[in-house]
């Protein structure tokens, strides 16, 4: 652990795009070796059982079901039940079509995955497409997330709960397909338990399946260039999902105009046509909610929109790609990307914000210089940062986020750790727009040619967390 407010070098810290922890390379989720498992299955002739995450009511959770119900649970193979009569993994294609949503209340991982279904390459680096339930079948199947910095591979067996033989929560529209049932066991394995994956946002789980770059748009900011970013992104390996406010009556209720208040939605394409010699901006959403018929176009699946209509009666869009191209619509090859994982402890690097001058200077400190290059004009936005934290419990219902933040300082000429008497005659040139009790704060910046210290921080002082700090230059950087 370095010593209070020491300043680290954070290019030094860029992961290894080829090192452990990587989609071509991921850590095994709990020490669990998914080849050498199956392996063993297969020469012993048994039917993998995960030990780890089993079939019982402590994985499903508390809260979903009633004690009677959750007693009715039978927890079936697909493939040598009567769950389907011909199960596969994959039958004709994936696509947004194949699934809807159970009795859980994860629309917002329902939505990422229809956004994933977009994206073949990231859909089979998410979701291995070598698995079957016919030959070399014993039960045993796997799955890759990016998590706080580190792909894994999470191996699960293919055990599902039901109830009269009916699966209760993510199931397909051909009752033989099973990747989306499967895929959603293994995320309720990270996240804990079924239960786990109660309520959240698209750009969670679409950060869990690209662990690239997001950007979170507010619709109500006019300056925030959404429709440029939204259409290239539509031209890019992007995912995108937007959400209805929560309003003052009940998430999930459906308004008037047939949109669900407190709702997640995946953006499926955005358009820019002419009509009747005016240009209009249209965009496409997908409910997870609905009963979709991919022959109909005039089906509610195919929620046709103006762009206008949705900064009305939507609150923000995620966008989250495997690069920075989407930012500006150029080559990649202009953004640079600078990682590195910290951690406040109490009593030594959580200093807490600003207000506590004491103790400010004691939080992490890294330092960047940017380089003119590529800047067009002075206002242009450079910089994206992003800080995340990172979970200190399995159980993703239990974990509570604290308010983070970040404050960005000019400085010339310095070496060494910048002590309590910096930070009391500097203002921030830039800063986080506030702390929030969020898993991610981002901010896209304008930061002209110079050094520059970011410190990122929790709202009060002696909070231990762990972070990553992500920064996407669009100029080069350097120490």
């Amino acid at each position: 652990m370095p010593p209070p407010g020491a300043c680290r070098n954070i290019m030094a810290a860029r992961h290894k795009q080829n090192g452990h922890g990587t989609p071509t390379n991921p850590e095994k989720f709990l020490n669990q070796d998914f080849v050498s498992l199956k392996k063993f299955c297969l020469i012993n002739g048994l039917r993998y059982l995960d030990d780890l995450f089993p079939p019982d009511s402590n994985s499903i959770g508390q809260g979903i079901l009633k004690p009677a119900d959750l007693a009715r649970v039978e927890w079936l193979r697909p493939a040598v039940s009567q769950i389907a009569p011909n199960a596969d993994f994959v039958v004709d294609g994936f696509s947004r079509f194949d699934f809807g949503q159970g009795i859980l209340g994860n629309c917002w991982f329902l939505a990422s995955i229809g956004a994933l279904t977009f994206q073949k390459h990231i859909f089979q680096q998410v979701v291995p497409l070598d698995q079957t339930l016919k030959e070399d079948y014993c039960g045993i199947f796997h799955f890759r997330f990016w998590r706080f910095g580190r792909w894994v591979d999470v191996v699960i067996d293919d055990k599902l709960p039901t109830i009269n033989r009916s699966l209760i929560f993510v199931h397909s529209k051909d009752p033989n397909e099973f990747w989306p049932a499967l895929l959603e066991k293994a995320y309720a394995k990270v996240c804990g338990s079924y239960t786990d994956m109660n309520s959240g946002t698209p750009s969670e789980a679409m950060m869990d399946f690209t662990g690239g770059v997001h950007m979170c748009i507010q619709l109500s900011d006019s300056s925030a260039d959404a429709w440029g970013l939204m259409c290239r992104a539509g031209k890019s390996n992007t995912l995108m999902g937007c959400g209805t406010a929560q309003g003052e009556t009940p998430a999930n209720t459906i308004l008037p105009n047939g949109l669900v208040q407190g709702h997640a939605y995946t953006v499926t394409g955005v358009i820019e046509l002419l009509s009747q010699g005016k240009r209009v901006r249209l965009v496409r959403l997908w409910n997870p909610w609905v009963k979709i018929d991919p022959v109909n176009e005039n089906s509610p699946d195919f929620n046709r929109m103006t762009f206008e209509d949705l900064c009305k009666f939507y609150t923000d869009v995620d966008i989250c790609g495997l690069k920075p191209d989407f930012i500006d619509g150029k080559s990649s090859d202009q953004w640079k990307t600078c990682v590195y994982e910290g951690r406040w402890v109490a009593g030594t690097t959580a200093g807490g914000c600003i207000n506590n001058k004491d103790s400010f200077w004691t939080n992490p400190q890294y330092r960047i210089k940017v380089v003119a290059e590529n800047l067009q004009t002075d206002d242009e936005k450079n910089i994206l940062v992003s800080l995340m934290q990172k979970p200190d419990k399995r159980n993703r219902r239990l974990v509570q986020n604290l308010h983070i933040g970040f404050s960005i300082y000019s400085y010339k000429a310095h070496s060494g750790k910048f002590p309590a008497s910096f930070f009391g005659t500097q203002l921030p040139v830039a800063r986080s727009e506030k702390y929030m009790n969020a898993r991610e704060v981002i901010e896209f910046l304008t930061l002209k040619p110079g050094e520059y210290l970011i410190v990122p921080s929790t709202f009060k002082p002696n909070e231990t967390a762990s972070f990553i700090l992500t920064i996407h230059s669009k100029a080069k950087t350097s120490c």
